[in-house]
């Protein structure tokens, strides 16, 4: 990993596991599409010279073996033979051009098979090439066409050695054993390069999930921080505006507005330190503080009484330990960022939080507070509490609407899963 929490690009030894100049140029072409040079054939490797070289020196003994068949043949004319090896010569010779124009060598051997007996070699090594390095249905029309030319090609130039039959059937056996080995590693390649795109899809989707479960545990830190701090904060505010605009205010005020303010903070050092400690490992810290519960809302409720707002609490759950600890964590963070809310947007207003529920029917949690009295400036970054709600709600499967009211007040409302068993 990197500094900026990216995962590191895979290193080339993970894309060829073994060393590049022992694999095809064309398995390493397709591997690696970004090192070929466009509008132009993979560069061969070393394992593609050597394999190129044993096909020439076997298309050149094979030609040697038929050559010294035909010297033994006194009925055929000098000149014939002559023309018969400089055909072969020059077919040996195109082998090493067999991976640029593979299908054009494969075909033009055809006729040559008609005109040079000493090229066999060469046209046998030209179609198996074609059934390597070209689909199915190329191998299938050259294939098919030399197969069907074989008793005529047979009987155009007769084995001294074998009979028309044997020699029919031998001949039709090695094409067919050519086109079926140069198909079967065509597919051991495509399996490979199959295997080596699956590899690089797990890779890239594992990377992604990875960077996906950092994304949403950050996301899920920040709106941590934003419920906890922001409500801590604005407690600070207030009650350090209470001290500001009441100098004169009874000693045993200012000592209490005092005492409020050292213990807000804090709890705000405190719930910072965790959150950066929780950064710092990159994940969750369960033997840390317990999160709060649907049972602490009356302690939150009569924390902001204290800070001087009005705040009306009606909870008509029976039993709020009942409540899993999820959807009563969610209510209560709903809550608190609702409160926080209050205070910034309607300074002075009464809040009437009413939570209701039951298991199988859900858990209700709305918060509503009346228009303030006067203009309120307006306060940076207002609608992202929101926004972290909504999705905190979303989350839990539940949902959650808020919006302003006719009488000028604001309202949020959200239905927090409940089920039956827990």
């Amino acid at each position: 990993m990197r500094g900026d929490d990216r995962p590191t690009p895979a290193p080339e030894a993970a894309i060829f596991p073994t060393r590049r100049w022992l694999l095809p140029s064309a398995v390493a072409a397709e591997a690696d599409p970004d090192a070929v040079r466009p509008g132009k054939a993979p560069r061969r490797t070393a394992r593609d010279w050597l394999v190129d070289f044993t096909c020439f020196v076997l298309a050149v003994v094979l030609g040697l073996v038929v050559a010294d068949t035909l010297t033994e043949q006194e009925n055929l004319p000098h000149s014939l033979v002559v023309a018969d090896q400089l055909l072969g010569a020059l077919a040996c010779a195109a082998v090493w051009l067999r991976r640029r124009w593979p299908l054009g060598l494969a075909a033009a051997t055809i006729p040559l098979a008609f005109l040079s007996t000493t090229s066999a070699g060469a046209c046998t090594i030209a179609l198996f090439t074609l059934a390597v390095h070209r689909p199915f249905r190329y191998v299938a029309w050259v294939g098919g066409l030399q197969l069907a030319v074989i008793p005529l090609l047979v009987w155009a130039r007769p084995d001294p050695d074998l009979e028309y039959g044997p020699a029919v059937v031998w001949t039709v056996l090695i094409t067919v054993a050519v086109i079926g080995w140069g198909m079967l590693v065509r597919s051991r390649r495509q399996l490979m390069l199959s295997l080596r795109d699956r590899a690089r899809r797990a890779e890239t989707e594992a990377r992604l999930r990875a960077e996906q479960a950092q994304r949403l545990a950050r996301e899920a830190i920040a709106r941590e921080m934003h419920d906890v701090l922001a409500h801590r904060l604005t407690l600070l505010s207030v009650h350090a505006g209470a001290l500001e605009f009441r100098p004169d205010a009874p000693r045993e005020e200012i000592v209490r507005a005092a005492g409020v303010i050292r213990e807000s903070a804090h709890e705000a050092l405190q719930d910072l330190r965790e959150i950066i400690g929780v950064l710092r490992a990159g994940e969750h810290d369960d033997a840390g503080r317990p999160q709060p519960t649907l049972a602490a809302l009356d302690a939150l409720v009569a924390e902001s009484r204290e800070a001087g707002m009005k705040v009306t609490l009606d909870q008509r759950v029976s039993d709020p330990g009942a409540v899993p600890a999820s959807v009563g964590r969610t209510a209560y963070r709903i809550t608190q960022e609702c409160l926080t809310n209050t205070r910034k947007h309607a300074p002075g207003a009464e809040a009437a939080v009413v939570v209701a529920g039951a298991p199988g029917e859900g858990l209700t949690v709305t918060v509503r507070n009346p228009a303030p009295e006067g203009d309120v400036p307006p306060v940076p970054g207002s609608g992202q509490g929101l926004i972290g709600l909504t999705e905190r709600a979303a989350l839990t499967g539940g949902r959650l609407e808020h919006g302003p009211r006719e009488d000028g007040g604001f309202e949020v409302r959200a239905w927090l899963p409940w089920p039956l068993t827990t």
